[in-house]
C-alpha cells in the first residue's frame, strides 16, 4: 500500500523554520535522527494521534510520558472545563495545591514538604539549590547520559536530546557553572566512589535517574541504588531521586517504592500534572523548610501551583491503582517480547530494556547498562525501523535514545498491531543493514 505523504505537515514545517528554531519548541520533535518531516498532530484521543494529513496513529510517545490514562479521557476534558469556568490562574493559593501536595505526600511518603513549580527544569536546579544550602557544599554528581532538564549546571553529558543531535554539551554555558557538576557512569559504584575519595567533603548530592530513560531506558542492576544511599548517607551527601519520568508511571510511590529505597530529595513531572505544565520538588521537612518563605533559599514561580494544572494532575494520580500498573505492566511485557521476537525472526541484532509501561528496543547486539553501551546502538538502523513504523501508523520516538510509554487506553490489540509492523519494519531494517 503506497503511504500517504504529509502534505500539509511538510507546509506547516517550512513555515515554522522561518518563526521558530529548527522549525519546533523542542529539539527531539525535528525528526533530525531519523529524517524527514515531523508530523503536525492535530488531535488525540485515548492511545491514537491524528496528524494534520487526516492519518492516524498508535502513539507510544504519550507527550513523553504524563499520559498514563491515554489522551483525552473525558472525565479530564471536563474537570478542566469547570475549573476554566472558574478562572485560570490566580497568582494566589488555592485548596486544589493544599489537596495535591497531600496527595503526593501520601503516595511519595519521601516527600514530607512539597514545592510546585512548572517544569522538571525547575524542579531539578531548584533541588540541587536546597542540597547545597543544606550541606554547606557546593558539588554534585550526575550520571552520563541522565538528562536532568537543561539549567547549565546540567548540560554535561546529558541524555534525551543532547545525544540524538550529537552535543552532549552546549554552547553558551560558562565553564565556571559546569565546574562543581562531576560526572559518574550509570551502575558503575566504583566510579562514585573514586569521586568521593577525590572530593571528600565537597560532595553536596548525587542526584540520579533510578531507572534511567534519556539514554533510552536503562535499568539500575542490583545493588546499584542501595549503594548510592549508603555511600551518601556515610559522606553526608544527599541522595536526589529525579522521578519526573518514573514518577507514579512504575508503582504509585515511583521508582523508590519499586526498589526500596528513600531519597532524601525527589523531583516529580509528568504524570503529576495529568498532561498539564507541572512539576514538583520535595523531601525531608527540614530540607525543604530552607525554602523560601519558610527559610532563606529562594525559589519563585508566577504560574507555581496553577489551578488548571492541579485538577488535571488531581484527576490523573486519584485514578492510580494496582490493576492499573498491573495491566500497563502485562501490555510492556507483551510489546517487549513481541518486539525482541521480530528482530530475531528478521536476523537484526535487538537488546528490548524494559520496566513497566517504559521500553527501549536497542539496535545493539550488546546488553545495554550505561551510556557506553547505549551509544553501540545503530542509529541508521533505528531511523530504517522508525520511518516503516511511521508508515504503518505507529507513531514512536524520533530518537533511538527515548522511552516509549504505554497507557491504560492501549488494547491488546494494539499492541499486536504494533508488533506486526515491528515485523515487517525489522525485515526493512535487515535488507538495509545487511
Amino acid at each position: 500500500m503506497r503511504s500517504q505523504k504529509p502534505i500539509k505537515s511538510t507546509k506547516l514545517f517550512a513555515r515554522a523554520e522561518n518563526v521558530m528554531p529548527g522549525g519546533v519548541s523542542s529539539p527531539v520533535r525535528a525528526f533530525k535522527a531519523v529524517g524527514g518531516t515531523p508530523r503536525f498532530i492535530a488531535r488525540a484521543s485515548g492511545a491514537r494521534l491524528t496528524d494534520v494529513d487526516g492519518k492516524a496513529y498508535i502513539d507510544y510517545v504519550m507527550s513523553w510520558g504524563p499520559f498514563i490514562h491515554g489522551h483525552a479521557p473525558r472525565g479530564l476534558a471536563a474537570a478542566l472545563s469547570r475549573q476554566a469556568r472558574l478562572g485560570t490562574s490566580f497568582g494566589a493559593p488555592t485548596a486544589q495545591e493544599v489537596e495535591m501536595a497531600e496527595r503526593v505526600r501520601e503516595l511519595v511518603p519521601s516527600m514530607a514538604r512539597v514545592r510546585f513549580v512548572s517544569s522538571g527544569t525547575e524542579a531539578t536546579m531548584s533541588v540541587v539549590r536546597v542540597a547545597r544550602a543544606a550541606t554547606t557544599r557546593e558539588k554534585i554528581i550526575k550520571f552520563e547520559g541522565c538528562y536532568h532538564g537543561h539549567a547549565d549546571a546540567f548540560l554535561v553529558k546529558a541524555g534525551s536530546g543532547a545525544l540524538t543531535l550529537g552535543s552532549p554539551t552546549s554552547p553558551g554555558i560558562p565553564a565556571g557553572a559546569v565546574s562543581t557538576t562531576l560526572v559518574a557512569a550509570y551502575n558503575n559504584l566504583p566510579s562514585i566512589e573514586q569521586l568521593c575519595t577525590v572530593h571528600r567533603a565537597e560532595i553536596a548530592a548525587i542526584i540520579i535517574e533510578p531507572v534511567a530513560g534519556n539514554m533510552g531506558v536503562v535499568l539500575p542492576e542490583p545493588g546499584f541504588l542501595a549503594g548510592l544511599r549508603e555511600l551518601c548517607t556515610r559522606e553526608g551527601m544527599l541522595l536526589i531521586f529525579d522521578e519526573v519520568m518514573t514518577g507514579f508511571r512504575l508503582a504509585p510511590g515511583g521508582a523508590q517504592q519499586l526498589f526500596g529505597i528513600t531519597p532524601d530529595l525527589t523531583c516529580l513531572g509528568k504524570i503529576i500534572g495529568g498532561g498539564l505544565p507541572v512539576a514538583a520538588y520535595g523531601g525531608r521537612a527540614d530540607l525543604m523548610d530552607l525554602v523560601s518563605p519558610s527559610g532563606p533559599v529562594y525559589q519563585a514561580g508566577t504560574l507555581s501551583g496553577n489551578p488548571m494544572a492541579m485538577v488535571a494532575g488531581l484527576w490523573a494520580l486519584k485514578r492510580l491503582s494496582k490493576g492499573l500498573y498491573a495491566t500497563l505492566s502485562g501490555l510492556g511485557e507483551r510489546l517487549a517480547l513481541g518486539l525482541s521476537d521480530a528482530a530475531r525472526r528478521a536476523g537484526v541484532p535487538l537488546q528490548v530494556n524494559a520496566i513497566g509501561s517504559m521500553i527501549t528496543p536497542f539496535f545493539t547486539a550488546a546488553p545495554v547498562r550505561d551510556l557506553t553501551s547505549a551509544l553501540t546502538a545503530d542509529t541508521r538502523a533505528f531511523a530504517t525501523f522508525f520511518q516503516r513504523m511511521l508508515e504503518a501508523g505507529v507513531y514512536v520516538p524520533p530518537s533511538q535514545f527515548e522511552s516509549w510509554f504505554i497507557s491504560t487506553a492501549h488494547t491488546r490489540k494494539d499492541i499486536d498491531q504494533t508488533i506486526t509492523a515491528a515485523r515487517a519494519a525489522m525485515e526493512k531494517v535487515a535488507a538495509a543493514t545487511g
